[in-house]
């Protein structure tokens, strides 16, 4: 057994309320509907709480919370592809008059085409342009090398561009 500090629950209450909205809208983008990111979320924090992680550093706590999340969306996506056959694609919900208003055309064919990347593509994609984490918080939450990162990134704008009908830059 490791010699690290557990997490205590107060650390992981207060990254519950300061990061939670952020974490969802994350997962929201990875697995494309509210409802299962919230839930992936929750489950996150309700296995934390349960079994605390055990860091060095209580600062690495939100990196090592994005890296669950992002499994967590992972797993999600998996059990869809089990279960469906394929992913299907994301139509965002209307909740109101004013934000169907809001949500213009671009940014759904946005949305759409970043649903039809690779998954290693859209998490990449997602994590440095929404959270705008850099490339070696990206490297943690998603596993990979820095150098890995950026070559995915490279990709994934190309594909991106291609898949919205622009030139790569």
């Amino acid at each position: 057994m490791s010699s690290s500090p557990t997490v205590t629950t107060p650390a992981l209450v207060a990254l519950y309320r300061e990061h939670q909205v952020g974490l969802i809208r994350m997962a929201i983008l990875l697995v494309g509907d509210e409802a299962t990111a919230e839930d992936v979320v929750h489950d996150v924090f309700l296995r934390m709480q349960d079994r605390p992680p055990r860091l060095d550093d209580e600062g690495k706590l939100l990196a090592y919370v994005r890296a669950a999340v992002v499994n967590g969306c992972r797993m999600v996506l998996r059990r869809r592809r089990w279960s469906w056959g394929r992913t299907e694609q994301h139509e965002p919900a209307v909740w109101s008059a004013e934000s169907a208003a809001i949500l213009s055309e671009d940014r759904r064919e946005v949305m759409r085409a970043l649903q039809r990347l690779p998954r290693r593509q859209r998490e990449a994609l997602v994590l440095r342009y929404y959270l705008d984490l850099t490339d070696e918080e990206v490297s943690q939450a998603m596993g990979i090398r820095p150098g890995t990162v950026r070559s995915t990134m490279t990709r994934a704008l190309a594909a991106l561009a291609r898949e919205l009908g622009g030139e790569v830059r």
